[in-house]
């Protein structure tokens, strides 16, 4: 697990002409079992990797829907080691997917950068998305994931500068996260005007390393116009408000994910 295992799924999806899909999912929402009943849909929908939600009270690059699904969760018990427990559960289950953490940093500092990455790691974890985490501020945190050969994504908004960006791509490990829109999280009508433009600004940065588009991807026409131009898609909150409340939120999920990969 862990830095191959990510590269490896970008891979096979570049291979297959088309961006590697990453669905969200908030660990412990609507409670613990049905999440883990829903990611394990996700991955048999053919996620290539799956990001786990890490519940946070006061999650600002979240938007309502992620909002409420963390609170939902906290309010039903959950904890930064009980998320760690569910992802052992998870690759216990038989998931292969490469997992991605993605918690706020602090949970993470009371937890211990160290004991963190850690316990993540036995648990099965590929690597971490901390988005108040800023890439200059990275260096401790990047290199206990390096030790590891866990990933540290980083995040490029479209307010950054060239400067900005390249210290994000120099930065980040497994992946670049691109910001498709200024403000919050949540599932759009429509693409951001210039998004092709500003993904491809990033690109010239990158290198080889994968550049991941999010915020605001919720259908399948946006994961095959965003496909063109980037590695990956990330869809969270459309996900989320689809699957949460249903009947059968792993049913729901399982056929959201597939109309995205197909």
């Amino acid at each position: 697990m862990g830095l191959t295992d990510i590269d490896d799924a970008f891979a096979r999806a570049r291979a297959e002409g088309r961006p590697a899909l990453m669905p969200y999912w908030t660990l412990g929402y609507p409670d613990a079992e049905t999440s883990l009943q829903v990611i394990e849909a996700i991955a048999r929908a053919g996620a290539d990797l799956i990001e786990l939600g890490v519940p946070f009270s006061d999650p600002l690059a979240d938007g309502p829907v992620i909002q409420r699904a963390s609170q939902v969760a906290l309010e039903r018990g959950m904890t930064v080691r009980r998320c760690i427990d569910l992802t052992r559960t998870l690759r216990q289950r038989g998931v292969t997917a490469p997992l991605l953490a993605m918690g706020y940093l602090n949970p993470l500092i009371a937890f211990g950068e160290q004991q963190y990455v850690a316990a993540w790691r036995d648990a099965g974890t590929d690597g971490f998305i901390v988005p108040d985490l800023p890439p200059e501020e990275s260096d401790a945190l990047g290199s206990l994931c390096a030790a590891e050969e866990m990933a540290l994504a980083q995040f490029t908004a479209p307010t950054s500068t060239d400067a900005r960006i390249e210290l994000a791509a120099t930065r980040a490990t497994g992946f670049i996260y691109v910001v498709a829109v200024t403000g919050v999280t949540g599932a759009r009508d429509h693409l951001a005007a210039g998004l092709r433009e500003y993904v491809e600004r990033v690109k010239a940065k990158a290198g080889r390393k994968p550049v991941v588009v999010g915020f605001g991807i919720s259908k399948p026409e946006h994961v095959r116009e965003v496909g063109q131009y980037a590695d990956g898609v990330i869809s969270a909150s459309a996900l989320i408000r689809a699957a949460g409340e249903a009947q059968d939120p792993a049913r729901v999920a399982y056929e959201f994910v597939t109309a995205l990969r197909r």
